[in-house]
């Protein structure tokens, strides 16, 4: 009985040839590039929460601009149709507490915007 020998694959010597090299200094040096921002670019944390909160403070107002024009104009028509008098009594307070409300949020604003700059690092720079 003859065995069969199973012959297993020859290693055959593996070359690496220059154009690949220089096409993985390529790559690596192009993607290096691409994932690297730039220094003069990047913003310090601080300036870019100042930036987030300055858009979120304008989405505030705009939403709480168009809340309070709505309920105003529903407390005016309640108003203005009404024949109750407590109704009325109590529409008025509403619009008061809207305004109020609303002249504090905007006043913030006025406040952030206008009044810290004078006080900028700790000091009156006006």
């Amino acid at each position: 009985m003859k065995k069969n020998k199973i012959s297993l694959p020859e290693k055959r010597e593996r070359r690496i040839s220059a154009r690949r090299i220089l096409y993985a200094m390529f790559l690596t040096v192009v993607m290096s590039v691409y994932f690297v921002q730039s220094a003069a670019a990047a913003e310090t944390v601080w300036e870019k929460a100042n930036e987030i909160m300055k858009d979120v403070y304008n989405q505030i107002i705009l939403l709480s601009t168009i809340a309070a024009v709505v309920t105003a104009a529903v407390a005016l028509l309640l108003m203005n149709f009404s024949k109750a008098g407590r109704t009325v009594d109590e529409c008025r307070m509403w619009l008061k507490r809207i305004v109020i409300t609303w002249v504090i949020l905007n006043g913030l604003g006025f406040i952030m915007a206008y009044i810290t700059p004078f006080f900028a690092d700790g000091r009156w720079t006006g």
